[in-house]
This record gives structure tokens, sequence and C-alpha cells, in this order.
């Protein structure tokens, strides 16, 4: 039976599940793992060089945000390290500021990898309970950032199953690592198209058990699908009707874009 959605904007948004319905607190990197454009003991004195001038008679982070042409909270943002502090901008600042920026050099650093942690497993059909005391360390893998997003949270997930063994050109196999960026930070920014590769939750039972699965998204005016791409003819679609006022007890949400997939090999003992 089809579950309830909402439109927004033309761009199809599956129904949210309640606060704390779903909790990546353990396997999502926190927002500030970010790529870093100077080095950090150069941008804190570049930043304690900003705080200092801001003191100064009729100097404000208002008019500050205003003479670079950005909005106020990523000054805030700034000032307390979750923001990074371009180059271009340094001249800027001391214009405004009417002091000569500090006499170090910036230097660009080179990119490194970061970790990810694993989120969990995602098979098609298998709705697990979901554990809200799991204390356990999740596994973690380190790899480039992503620079198409690189502000939105990352994970990875744990293919079981063959639901995907079919997907063209690039078939995802069991054992299998999909690295995502979570959709709720990109939604915004990013319209749902044909052919996309996403993580999908659906949880029934008052969200006490949960199914991760990778489907791939096919748009209709009338509804959307998420698609087994497999040889296996036992995985069926998810379809989600348009405007439909049916519940069945069972919600639907994208919870990961898929940005790479890593196949490992199995290993021969």
């Amino acid at each position: 039976m089809p579950v309830r959605i909402s439109l927004r904007k033309c761009t199809l948004f599956i129904q949210k599940e309640q606060d704390g319905m779903y909790d990546f607190a353990k396997c999502i990197m926190p927002r500030n793992v970010r790529k870093t454009n100077m080095r950090d003991e150069t941008i804190e004195i570049y930043l304690d060089w900003i705080r200092e001038g801001l003191k100064a008679p009729g100097m404000t982070q208002t008019g500050l945000a205003k003479h670079l042409g950005i909005a106020h909270p990523q000054i805030t943002q700034l000032l307390k390290g979750k923001r990074n502090l371009k180059v271009h901008e340094i001249p800027r600042i001391a214009e405004y500021l009417g002091t000569e920026p500090p006499n170090v050099e910036a230097r660009p650093v080179t990119e490194k990898l970061v970790p990810v942690r694993k989120a969990g497993l995602v098979e098609a059909g298998t709705f697990r309970e979901v554990d809200e005391f799991d204390q356990s360390e999740p596994d973690e893998i380190s790899i480039e950032p992503d620079k198409k997003y690189p502000n939105a949270r990352r994970m990875f997930f744990e293919v079981l199953g063959d639901s995907m063994n079919d997907l063209r050109p690039s078939p995802i196999f069991p054992g299998a690592k999909c690295i995502c960026v979570a959709y709720e930070d990109i939604a915004h920014q990013v319209d749902l198209r044909d052919g996309m590769v996403v993580v999908v939750q659906r949880t029934r039972d008052g969200g006490h058990f949960r199914e991760w699965s990778v489907k791939q998204i096919a748009l209709y005016n009338d509804r959307v699908e998420f698609l087994p791409r497999s040889t296996n003819p036992k995985h069926k679609p998810i379809v989600i009707r348009r405007d439909s006022e049916a519940d069945d007890g069972v919600t639907v949400e994208i919870i990961g874009l898929v940005r790479h997939v890593i196949n490992d090999f199995p290993d021969f003992d």
C-alpha cells in the first residue's frame, strides 16, 4: 500500500520520521570535519587578529559581514572556527578593520583523508529492530573529502544481498560499501532526478523496526519508484504515489545520496 508524501517546491520530499526516529550520532562525522584552506596555527593567528580588530569602536560583526558581502552568521561561524577563512577575504577584512593583517604565511594544505563511519547494513526486504542503546564502536574508513558537498555529513553502509547486483553501469555487489552524504543536509540544493542511487529508510510499528536498502530513483507524474536493480526477481520496487492519503503505518524516507561505491573483492583463504 502507498504511504503519504508531500511536495515541496516541486521536489519530491518523502515523509520524514519523527525526531529521533533514526539517529546517526555515532555513524555520521560531525559537520565541523571539513577541508582546511590554511594551516590551523595560521588560521588561529588570523582569527585572533579579527577578534581584536572587532573590539575597536565602531567595529561590528554585522559591519564586517556587509563589507565582505556575506551573511552575518558566517562571521559568527568564522570566529567559532566552524567556517573556513578564505585567503581572498584577508585584504577586505584588513580594509574594514583599518589594521594590517598578521605577518604570517598562508599556505594551502594538501587535502587529507577524512574519517567516515559505518551507519549499518543495507538489505532489501529485511526489517531489523532498532537498538537505541547500542554502545558498540562503529567501523570507520578514511577517504577523500567530498568536493561537491564539503559541508554535508557522510556515512557508509555495508551492502547485504543481491538487490543491486545488476545496476548499470556499476553493479553493487554484496559486501560493497556505499559512501553517502546525508540527504537531509543537501535536500535544499539537490532536486531528486531519475537515475539517482539513494539509501532509503522504511520504518514500521511506530519506528521500532527499520529497513535500510539501496535503490535507484524513477520519477513519474503520479508516483516515485525506488527500484532494485537485480538479477534476482524476488526484489520489488517501493512505490510512493503522490497526493495519496493512505497510511498503512509504514513511513519511507531518503536518508542518503550514494556518492561512491567500494566493491571489495572477497577473501580467498
